[in-house]
């Protein structure tokens, strides 16, 4: 029988960094489920579909096929065939997949591939709807968040180690009209389950964090 694990939180709270430090530490397999969301982002935007254009949206989906694969221990995410891992960082990705994926259709799809995989195999899965909607019945949900000011701050510091200039008032602003749209979506929105640990990383280091829930892990599972 597998065993999941879910982490949720708002945009930059370092997630992805979390889930796959658990993930490696455990033997787990790490989904990153923003990462498809985000390559589907990516297909609608070199298809040319506009954010608000619904429909087009809820059509072109049906002809995007994104899987995940692990080389070399490392995971890449494939849009129709392409590696598309290195592509998927990107604001005007990261800005159109926080659109696209209020869209009732495009959400179905992905859904049914994550419920698939979590039934199979022991995942550590992030994103922002895990523990309330993906995976409902995971051992484990963590609500993981930071201040918007400390967000803001590592995509600084993430982007000016890339050699890309940015300002931080911009970074943090977009940050917030991030997390309002989240929150207050239709479908999904960003919440904190009722049963999830909330774990506030604004004073903690990576370390510190990945080590938390793995205690919680370890207590659930009575190891």
């Amino acid at each position: 029988m597998s065993y999941n694990i879910a982490i949720d939180g708002p945009a930059g709270a370092g997630k992805s960094t979390i889930a796959k430090a658990v993930a490696k530490e455990l033997g787990f397999i790490y989904v990153d489920t923003g990462a498809m969301y985000r390559a589907m982002a990516l297909y609608l935007i070199r298809k040319g579909i506009l954010p608000e254009d619904t429909k087009e949206m809820e059509k072109a989906c049906e002809q995007a096929d994104i899987s995940i694969v692990y080389q070399e221990g490392s995971q890449q995410v494939l849009l129709n065939g392409e590696n598309v891992t290195g592509l998927l960082r990107q604001e005007e990705v990261g800005n159109m997949a926080s659109v696209s994926s209020a869209n009732g259709r495009i959400r179905e799809k992905l859904v049914e591939l994550q419920r698939q995989l979590a039934a199979r195999e022991n995942v550590v899965m992030d994103g922002r709807d895990i523990g309330t909607c993906v995976l409902p019945g995971a051992d484990v949900k963590v609500y993981l968040t930071a201040s918007a000011h400390t967000r803001a701050l590592r995509r600084c510091r993430e982007l000016e180690e890339k050699g890309i200039p940015c300002v931080l008032e911009e970074i943090e602003r977009d940050i917030n009209e991030r997390d309002e749209r989240d929150m207050t979506r239709e479908i999904s929105p960003l919440k904190r389950a009722e049963d999830a640990v909330l774990v506030d990383s604004s004073d903690m280091g990576i370390q510190e964090v990945k080590e938390a829930i793995i205690r919680l892990y370890r207590e659930k599972a009575g190891k």
